[in-house]
């Protein structure tokens, strides 16, 4: 079937909230304004259950159907969208643009969470399924593991959530599309912060000293050959240093230099390897070098995999809502995603609702097709009823 009749009635009041929540963004843990609009909608629409402050500021809310669920069915699904924005100044010139400087919602979350409180609206009228859908709405996705800590505060068990499903736009991915795929579907994230020691001096003199800037340029290099030469071929990792600083005068070889980078990789094996071999790097160019070197690698959201079964149900739900041709099996993406932490809790799939051609995730001109709100609140509704039915 196309989308949901009545979730298309229900699209103008959808956009509403969603162009609402772009014009006042808020970042990682602190978006109180954001879940107590999303608190108040979910109480509105007749939850059974409106939980707030799981990880610090998650709202969960709790819609019971028709009848419970029977021995060996599907008891409760949990349905997962994220408030939090991020910090780059908006350049869409929308009349909804964030009217906070500094902050916009530039990767949908905006849309995301408009998109769940719809299905949210619909299932506490419809009720057509039997168990309980519980909504999830975190926090922090955007670097501040906000999953984790609603998981640390007892989001599985309190709700006793048995599979957990979550959703991304994806920008230049047609509308009306999906995009998913069994198995690793994004890659840990683990981050690189390095300290160099050298000996300063005059530009003039370079004999006498230890040149720090010399030292992280051979520390790049050599980062770059553990892809190349330490991960299997038909694997996937990167390294990739963005931040070099030192110095600041053109005739001084500075004491110091500080790189900052990031470790992206699709398996616990190749993460392992990878992290190996930086530290492996790392010391001998100190040792060849002569400088010291201190190394901070810290382990970040680690790779989002989707569970078999529930990748199947993801896929044939999607289907339903966009027809066959339009639900696609999507290769692995290097991008990091916190509700990896949720599918290592519990079974459940990840999936990507189409953008069409507007800018990229995390682009100062980014803004969220309001046209794919049918598709991806049919999609969460369809779940729901497909795996619940009454």
């Amino acid at each position: 079937m196309p989308i949901i009749n009545r979730v298309a009635d229900l699209q103008p009041d959808i956009q509403a909230w969603r162009r609402d929540i772009h014009e006042h963004p808020e970042l990682l843990y602190d978006v109180h304004r954001t879940a107590a609009f999303v608190a108040d909608r979910l109480r509105e629409f007749g939850c059974d259950e409106v939980a707030t402050g799981l990880g610090r500021t998650g709202v969960v809310g709790v819609i019971k159907g028709r009848k419970p669920a029977g021995n060996g069915d599907l008891k409760v699904i949990g349905l997962r969208a994220d408030m939090d924005a991020l910090p780059i100044e908006e350049q869409t010139n929308l009349p909804y643009a964030s009217k906070t400087p500094g902050l916009m919602h530039a990767c949908g979350h905006d849309g995301h969470t408009a998109m769940l409180l719809g299905a949210a609206r619909y299932l506490a009228e419809t009720r057509n399924f039997a168990g309980d859908a519980v909504v999830i709405f975190q926090p922090a996705e955007e670097g501040g593991a906000g999953a984790a800590a609603m998981i640390k505060d007892g989001l599985m068990d309190r709700f006793a959530i048995d599979q957990v499903y979550g959703m991304h736009n994806n920008p230049g991915m047609p509308l009306g599309s999906f995009a998913i795929r069994k198995g690793p579907i994004m890659a840990a994230t683990d981050a690189i912060d390095i300290r160099i020691e050298g000996h300063g001096g005059h530009a003039s003199r370079p004999h006498i000293c230890i040149d720090s800037v010399l030292v992280g340029a051979q520390l790049i290099t050599a980062l770059q050959s553990i892809v190349a030469r330490s991960v299997d071929p038909l694997e996937s990792a990167v390294v990739s240093i963005c931040e070099f600083h030192a110095g600041n005068a053109r005739n001084v070889i500075p004491q110091t230099a500080e790189l900052h980078g990031t470790v992206r990789t699709l398996t616990k094996r190749v993460r392992e390897v990878v992290e190996k071999r930086v530290r492996e790097v790392v010391a001998g160019v100190a040792q060849m070098t002569g400088a010291s070197i201190e190394l901070d690698y810290v382990r970040g959201y680690p790779v989002t995999v989707n569970h078999a079964a529930q990748t199947d149900v993801a896929t044939k739900v999607a289907k339903e809502i966009a027809g066959d041709a339009n639900v696609r099996e999507t290769p692995p993406m290097m991008g990091a995603e916190d509700f990896s932490y949720m599918l290592e809790a519990r079974p459940g799939a990840f999936i990507f609702c189409g953008n069409g051609d507007s800018a990229g995730l995390h682009h100062p001109a980014y803004n969220f097709n309001d046209e794919a709100i049918v598709y991806g609140t049919s999609y969460w509704i369809k779940l729901v009823e497909n795996t619940m039915a009454a």
